[in-house]
């Protein structure tokens, strides 16, 4: 009972800081609604179900991931970008993936349509995910960034240092047991260097004890296609941290 007591507690915190930052309603589904409606099934030889740790943590963290999105969404402590932005692009895929991609910001795409990685460097993204065995579903997908700066420009150091305490807090709710590091100003984000990406692609670093892989970004290989060799190299490094099969024949990875 002190579980579920827990929970409930920790629902309704969450709901209410969601209320605070300007959420008027949380979306459900038509088959969950259909279930509220049945009548319950009593059965008193049935033994009570037993919901596991992870079960109630996943549901919890997603509502956490909500709230969390909530107040991105009605950040203006970057007026430049307040002002100019479309959307706020939070993130987007599974809230306990066990990859995470972080990117720089929102391009244009992004920025109209309030997802990352859209665009045809998101496209070339998607292909290398599945090329990995994943679904785009399956991992997380985020920026530094959640709003886009004027004309693509790289981010400010001061925009970065308001906006990286929603990257990290999203990190801690995901859990990821790798992250991916998508060009030199996510690497600079996440681990406060500010070496050239090329010196620190293919090697591990560690983000609070998580693995960290730095590759370059889809745009830069949409200019440069022969550095995909190099990025599905990384990928494989990344595949084998996380005890998953590398697929034996070359991955054809096209723009």
């Amino acid at each position: 009972m002190s579980d579920l007591k827990h929970i409930v507690d920790e629902t309704i915190a969450a709901l209410e800081e969601m209320r605070r930052a300007g959420v008027t309603h949380v979306p459900v589904t038509k088959a969950t609604l259909e279930e509220l409606g049945k009548p319950p099934v009593c059965r008193a030889s049935a033994p009570l179900p037993v919901v596991s740790a992870p079960v109630q943590q996943t549901a919890t963290d997603a509502v956490a991931l909500q709230s969390l999105a909530a107040q991105a969404t009605a950040c203006t402590k970057c007026a430049e970008l307040a002002r100019c932005r479309t959307n706020v692009v939070f993130g987007v895929g599974n809230p306990r993936a066990e990859l995470m991609f972080v990117g720089e910001a929102p391009g244009a795409d992004e920025d109209a349509q309030g997802e990352p990685f859209v665009g045809r460097a998101g496209q070339l993204l998607t292909k290398i995910i599945e090329a990995m065995g994943y679904r785009r579903s399956e991992v997380y997908i985020a920026n530094v960034l959640k709003c886009r700066p004027p004309e693509n420009r790289v981010p400010e150091p001061d925009e970065m240092a308001n906006c990286l305490p929603y990257l990290q807090r999203q990190i801690e709710l995901i859990q990821p047991k790798v992250i991916v590091a998508l060009g030199a100003t996510a690497v600079r984000g996440l681990l406060d260097v500010n070496l050239g990406i090329t010196k620190m692609r293919g090697n591990w670093y560690t983000y609070r004890d998580v693995p960290i892989m730095p590759t370059f970004h889809p745009a830069y290989l949409l200019r440069n296609p022969p550095a995909k060799r190099e990025v599905w190299e990384d990928m494989k490094a990344v595949l084998r941290k996380l005890g998953r099969p590398v697929p034996k024949t070359k991955a054809q990875v096209r723009a």
